[in-house]
């Protein structure tokens, strides 16, 4: 058994690992990085990126259905699932191969390769013969998919978005359970692309959205796309030979029955820490094993271990992850030093059509303070018309006092854009006034969004709106 001794040791080698590796290194050399798996983060390899690809070419197919709207006739628009999916892991793996040559430019003997295991606050077994003794530990080892248990019967029917991006070819049918982030843009992306799509949820979520008339604005849209019960009563679901039968009661109201050729769970995501042997330490740990953590500067408890990215499930997206590993790593180089880091205004986006975003506070956390709403709906936003993208709502929230911005949620057109706008105001401080003060161009989305914060200048005053 060989023993090592270092200053860090950082477990996990995606985003979070990565960046917690490299700002560690500004303090000390004597760092390792401990992967037991693939290399290549969950963004590039399953996450982020594939799913782009997958939906961009439901968005090819999509334009090319709807532009006979515009007078333009295209003919019968076929889609190669072959080389859908052929392209979608060709440029998968492009993405995974620059995050991996950056893994490979780490020293050699600074890259562990094994599973790491806790046998105290300072030691990890790695593999069955090297023993790591670590002055700091930072702990990020992402997440991995959660669903029922019970749903394994279901043998190779069941898929995670993991699996759908190794596909050869696009099945006929598939039923996707979870209305969430991942659920909305792979179950509307592969309707597009042909696959009869059933969407299935519980409490009338829709994505990440708390904002109720912003979630019904999406019910709406989606609903009239594809199949979606965003509170379904689903009372069988059992795999016959080669599919899954599903036995539910419909928004109508009536009992159905489906057959699909798989069941896709995309009912969230949970830490990686499981087998980490956290029962060995003395770190604080909630009820599901996860350890408890200052979400400033990620240290768990009073200890010298540190937490970031998708393992802690506090911001669970990839800047936040980049984030978290500069914080994390940092704390941890210079420990006992520990500081707060900086954090970003939250910001998050699905890339539905129209498209979902999330800034600074949603309607959800605001509740119980004094603010203002103001909105904009889309179906008759000039610019959206002109597109045929007249879908959504937008509302954003202002503090009544102060007229200070202080978030918003929308689904509309291009919502990544205007919603990277209203993070920067946000970050910035901002008002409503001084926001209403910026340039507008005619004729642009954005003018959608100067009318919203028209509305709540109006409802506070303006005297209020362009105070400081």
């Amino acid at each position: 058994m060989q023993t090592r001794y270092v200053d860090v040791a950082v477990i996990g080698a995606g985003s979070a690992g990565l960046v917690a590796f490299r700002t560690a290194r500004q303090h000390t050399d004597n760092v390792v990085l401990i992967e037991g798996g693939a290399y290549g983060t969950t963004c590039a390899r399953v996450g982020c990126m594939p799913s782009k690809l997958l939906i961009a070419a439901a968005e090819a197919a999509h334009a090319a259905h709807a532009a006979p709207a515009f007078g333009i006739e295209t003919g019968t628009v076929k889609v190669d699932g072959v080389a859908v999916m052929n392209r979608v892991r060709s440029e998968r793996d492009r993405f995974v191969g620059f995050v991996v040559e950056g893994v490979n430019n780490i020293p050699e003997e600074q890259r562990i390769r094994g599973y790491a295991r806790f046998l105290d606050d300072h030691r990890l077994q790695v593999g069955d013969d090297l023993t790591i003794v670590a002055k700091r530990i930072v702990i990020a080892t992402g997440s991995t998919p959660a669903y029922p248990r019970s749903w394994d019967d279901l043998g190779d029917r069941l898929l995670v978005n993991d699996d759908i991006f190794d596909w050869q070819d696009l099945p006929s049918s598939i039923a996707v359970f979870g209305p969430g982030v991942i659920g909305l843009e792979l179950g509307q992306a592969l309707h597009r692309l042909g696959v009869d799509v059933h969407m299935f949820g519980l409490g009338g979520r829709i994505g990440p959205l708390t904002d109720p008339d912003v979630i019904s604005s999406a019910r709406k849209a989606m609903q009239a796309e594809f199949y979606l019960d965003d509170n379904a009563d689903v009372s069988r679901m059992e795999r016959v030979g080669d599919a899954v039968e599903i036995d539910f009661v419909d928004t109508d109201g009536k009992a159905r029955s489906i057959s699909v050729d798989y069941v896709v769970a995309a009912t969230g995501r949970r830490p990686s820490v499981a087998g980490l042997g956290l029962e060995n330490t003395r770190l604080p740990l909630d009820g599901r094993g996860v350890p408890l953590f200052d979400t400033e500067t990620l240290r768990v408890g009073e200890s010298h271990v540190f937490i970031a990215g998708d393992a802690n499930n506090d911001r669970p997206l990839l800047h936040e992850a980049t984030d978290e590993g500069r914080i994390a790593g940092s704390n941890a180089g210079r420990y006992p030093n520990v500081r707060p880091g900086e954090r970003r205004t939250p910001l998050g986006v699905v890339f539905s059509d129209p498209q979902i975003a999330m800034v600074g506070s949603t309607f959800g956390a605001l509740a119980g303070s004094d603010y203002v709403t103001g909105e904009v709906s889309f179906e008759d936003q000039g610019r959206s018309r002109v597109m045929l993208k007249n879908q959504g709502l937008l509302r954003v929230y202002a503090d009544t006092t102060s007229g200070r911005f202080l978030g918003a949620e929308m689904f509309g057109p291009r919502a990544e854009h205007l919603g990277h706008l209203l993070a920067w105001a946000h970050q910035a401080g901002l008002t409503i006034g001084q926001m209403l003060e910026m340039p507008f161009y005619h004729p642009v989305i954005e003018e959608g969004l100067r009318s919203a914060l028209r509305d709540v200048a109006t409802k506070i005053g303006n005297t209020v709106a362009r105070a400081a």
